[in-house]
C-alpha cells in the first residue's frame, strides 16, 4: 500500500485511534481510489471521517471504493457520512461503492433503509467493473410505486432489495420483477 500522503497531501496529518483510514489508487478506474476502513464509525469520529474524505474529493478522486472488510461498526451518523460522500461526488460525475461489508454492518444499512441507495459489491473486481461499465441499466419496472402490504402506505422502490416501510416499519422485499413481499 502506498503512503496515503503521496496520494492526498496532508492526509495522515490527523489521526484517530477508533478509525484507521488508508488509501490505494485504483489504476483501472479514472479518478479512482480505494479507501480502507479499519475500526468503527460513530457520532464521535464521524466528523474526522468526513474531513478525511472531503480532502480526498478535493484532491480530485471522485470514484471511491470503500473497503469495509475491517469496519466493525457503523452508527446511523456514520451512514449519514456515506450519504454526504455520495452528495459530494455525484455532481462531479463520480460515485461510491461499498466493498466487503460485514453482515452486522450491512444490517444497519438495511434496517435504516439505506442499502438500496448504495452500490454494494463483494469483490474488488466487481467494484472496478461497476465503474468501468457504469451502473447496470435498470429495467422499466423501477422505480416502482406500490402500497405496503401491511399498512397500505404508498412507497417507492428504485431497485430490487429489502427495505423498511417508512410508516409501519415492516421489513419488505421487492424482487427484480417488482413483486413485493414481507421481508
Amino acid at each position: 500500500m502506498i503512503n496515503s500522503n503521496n496520494l492526498v497531501p496532508g492526509f495522515n496529518d490527523e489521526k484517530d485511534d477508533s478509525l484507521k483510514i488508508s488509501l490505494e489508487k485504483v489504476d483501472d478506474v479514472p479518478n479512482g481510489l480505494c479507501i480502507y476502513l479499519n475500526g468503527y464509525i460513530d457520532t464521535y469520529n464521524s466528523n474526522f471521517f468526513q474531513k478525511k474524505i472531503q480532502k480526498v474529493v478535493e484532491t480530485g478522486f471522485i470514484n471511491l471504493i470503500f473497503n469495509c472488510s475491517s469496519l466493525n461498526y457503523v452508527s446511523s451518523t456514520g451512514i449519514g457520512s456515506f450519504t454526504a460522500f455520495l452528495k459530494m461526488v455525484k455532481p462531479k460525475g463520480g460515485d461510491i461503492v461499498l466493498l466487503e461489508i460485514q453482515p452486522k454492518v450491512y444490517e444497519v444499512f438495511q434496517l435504516l433503509g439505506f442499502s438500496q441507495f448504495f452500490n454494494i459489491k463483494d469483490t474488488t473486481e466487481e467494484a472496478v467493473s461497476f465503474f468501468k461499465n457504469g451502473a447496470p441499466v435498470s429495467s422499466s419496472i423501477f422505480p416502482k410505486v406500490f402500497a405496503c402490504p401491511v399498512c397500505t402506505k404508498r412507497l417507492r422502490a428504485t431497485r430490487s432489495g429489502r427495505f423498511r416501510c417508512s410508516e409501519c416499519k415492516s421489513i419488505l422485499a421487492i424482487d427484480a420483477q417488482g413483486t413485493v413481499s414481507l421481508g
